[in-house]
């Protein structure tokens, strides 16, 4: 597919539905996630290839907020993904880039696979990345749930 941006990212299964826009890169080298007034909301990061492209594509979002009802962010569900589940990417050219999870893993911050998410591939993929593992108040969660999806096809939005 061509490049195109994303603009909405739906699993259908789970019930996740949410806007994409662009972010990029903090200081520190890591992904700009939405700040907690946009915790419904899902990011690109403008780094990756675009949904369709060959390489992966990168979208995060938050799993939690205590800004929501029920603090259900746009990637609450993001851990019951399982292999063969659809996701569907919408591109701002009006085309949608589906996508079927491969696997989906909770690894520790310490040992996030940063080659495996962000590294070249020869296919278009997709990576969706949430928080994720135990929780404390003093240092938030400890680790992230990551999905791993590979391209079926283009349609259109509906």
């Amino acid at each position: 597919m061509n490049r195109s941006l994303p603009v909405r990212v739906t699993m259908p299964r789970i019930g996740i539905d949410a806007p994409v826009s662009p972010t990029g890169q903090a200081a520190d080298g890591s992904v700009i996630v939405p700040d907690e007034d946009h915790a419904r909301q899902a990011v690109w990061f403008d780094g990756s290839a675009t949904p369709g492209q060959v390489g992966p594509s990168v979208l995060l979002a938050h799993v939690d907020s205590w800004k929501l009802p029920l603090g259900k962010a746009a990637f609450y569900e993001l851990g019951a993904a399982r292999p063969g589940d659809v996701v569907q990417v919408t591109r701002a050219d009006g085309s949608v880039a589906e996508f079927q999870v491969d696997s989906a893993t909770v690894v520790s911050k310490s040992g996030f696979p940063t080659q495996a998410v962000y590294g070249p591939t020869t296919t278009p993929q997709l990576r969706l990345i949430t928080c994720g593992g135990g929780f404390s108040k003093k240092g938030g969660y400890d680790g992230n749930v990551i999905v791993y999806a590979h391209f079926t096809g283009a349609g259109k939005a509906r």
